[in-house]
């Protein structure tokens, strides 16, 4: 069935500068000139400005303005978009125009996609406070589970847009998801004005799927002026991604704060006890049919609430692929695993022993408290040493699930085991795979030559082993560097780091 012919679109000259200035929808009631950044109104026939906008920055999207694409079989256009800041990073709203004129929202957090349309309640939308992180709530009659509420303000824009809150003002951005996927945000920054929140419900994609033409060649970072010296050491720090929030000096390991661009007063953190990754920095490996870059680590320790002085580590390598945002590979003692923030809420209630999502059960393996004891490379949100959230970790055979909880976030990832011999030869270190392998890549009835009675006898002795060891020694990670050999842990590890960019925001 074809299309529907879109409207007329409405052009007007700039006030500011005279240049040409589009709107191809009748809903659409601001626009930034591409030429003079100033920030007109539309009444009417008639433009009005009403200030200058700040500049982009400058992310690594591949997706730009007049990119097109196709969304359950309607056309799209991609005509404005919003930069958004947070406490943990930024993110970018891009306003669609379908084929009939009617709105749409294309947002993106760190490679993650979810596609949306206005919606509206079925009564008056609370205030953000009332929606607390964590609790359930029944919006439209389908039960929601509330995953952030932030205080978020304009950094900039650019094209043609629906709505403009003031730049720079705070104000509560809600986010809601339910078990099948749904992802319901709530902008309270309309309220300012005297205007209802404005709601927008979607689901996620990937870029693939909707078949976007237009992209960008590149996402990579322009080279220059993207060098600047360590703040502590004063050793050269290159940027990859000009998306990240935080970076470390590979010559001092400090960690560098990057959220007010590299021209400011840099923050920094000095890191001692430096961990070496097993895949270095920089290398490409192929796995779950694409490309990906280590592009960061980390190392974190986790406890269990009741017995805070047994510590734990694992190692997460933070993956970038340019068509599939980012995804993180974790090394836990027990194997590898190969997991990614979701964007719905599996169902779960504290206290409870499993979560069920996707309508598979997944039984409670562990909680813990976690926390980052050393970061190295680049990441998209705001790393610091020290960071702490509580974890819960699932399991269903091969299959995993993780819940993570920040004060203002509550992230889930999935995922899925992968054998070391696997990891190893993706990143082609198929000379190193004996350092790949973890205590899933044998079992104990598989060993070859040995009865038995044999076995139980080994079996006892390491239990003696062990027993005796553990009343003799723990670690303390204040005085030395707990490894993740310390005790066992679930291979999904946290599932993806603090605040990992599970949805659009």
């Amino acid at each position: 069935m074809a299309s529907e012919p879109q409207q007329r679109a409405y052009r007007a000259p700039c006030p500011g500068c005279g240049a040409p200035v589009e709107f191809r929808s009748a809903q659409s009631t601001h626009a930034v000139c591409g030429y003079c950044q100033s920030t007109v109104v539309r009444d009417g026939d008639t433009l009005s400005r009403i200030g200058k906008m700040a500049e982009l920055f400058n992310d690594f999207s591949p997706l730009q303005l007049q990119a097109s694409g196709v969304w359950q079989g309607r056309n799209f256009t991609l005509v404005g978009r919003l930069q958004y800041k947070y406490a943990q990073g930024t993110w970018t709203e891009w306003y669609a125009v379908l084929d009939d004129g009617k709105p749409a929202f294309l947002s993106e957090d760190n490679g993650a996609y979810v596609f949306s349309l206005p919606t509206s309640l079925q009564r008056e939308v609370p205030p953000a406070q009332n929606f607390r992180v964590g609790s359930t709530t029944a919006i439209n009659a389908k039960p929601f589970s509330v995953a952030s509420n932030e205080r978020v303000s304009l950094l900039s824009a650019q094209g043609e847009l629906p709505r403009l809150p003031a730049l720079g003002a705070p104000f509560a951005m809600v986010e809601l998801r339910s078990a099948d996927g749904d992802v319901l945000s709530i902008d309270y920054g309309t309220a300012a004005g005297g205007a209802a929140p404005a709601l927008s419900l979607g689901r996620a994609v990937l870029l693939d799927e909707l078949k976007l033409s237009g992209l960008k060649d590149e996402s990579a970072k322009d080279e220059k002026g993207k060098q600047f010296s360590c703040p502590n050491c004063g050793a050269p720090v290159e940027v990859t991604l000009a998306g990240s929030k935080s970076i470390t000096c590979r010559s001092c390991n400090s960690i560098i704060d990057l959220t007010q661009g590299t021209g400011a007063a840099l923050k920094h953190a000095i890191q001692d006890e430096p961990v070496s990754p097993l895949i270095a920095l920089g290398t490409i490996g192929q796995l779950s049919g694409a490309q990906w870059q280590v592009v960061g680590f980390q190392h974190r320790m986790g406890y269990e609430a009741d017995d805070p002085d047994e510590h734990f580590g694992w190692d997460e390598y933070l993956l970038y692929n340019r068509k599939r945002g980012f995804t993180f590979l974790v090394d836990a003692e027990d194997g590898w695993s190969l997991v990614k923030p979701v964007t719905g809420a599996p169902i779960f209630k504290p206290g409870e022993n499993s979560a069920v999502y996707l309508k598979t059960n997944y039984p409670l393996q562990s909680s813990y408290h976690a926390e980052t004891s050393y970061v190295a490379g680049e990441f998209y949100w705001q790393v610091q040493r020290g960071q702490k959230t509580f974890n819960r970790d699932f399991a269903s055979g091969s299959a995993l699930l993780s819940q993570e909880e920040a004060p203002n976030e509550i992230t889930w990832s999935s995922g899925s085991k992968l054998d070391g011999d696997m990891v190893a030869k993706a990143f082609k270190l198929e000379g190193k795979k004996d350092l790949f392998k973890r205590e899933d890549a044998k079992p104990l009835s598989s060993a070859s030559g040995m009865g038995c009675g044999t076995i139980i006898v080994v079996v006892l002795l390491i239990l003696l082993f062990l027993f005796v060891i553990g009343s003799c020694t723990r670690c303390d990670p204040k005085v030395e560097n707990c490894s993740s050999s310390g005790s066992a842990r679930s291979s999904g590890g946290s599932f993806g780091g603090f605040s990992g960019g599970g949805g659009h925001k």
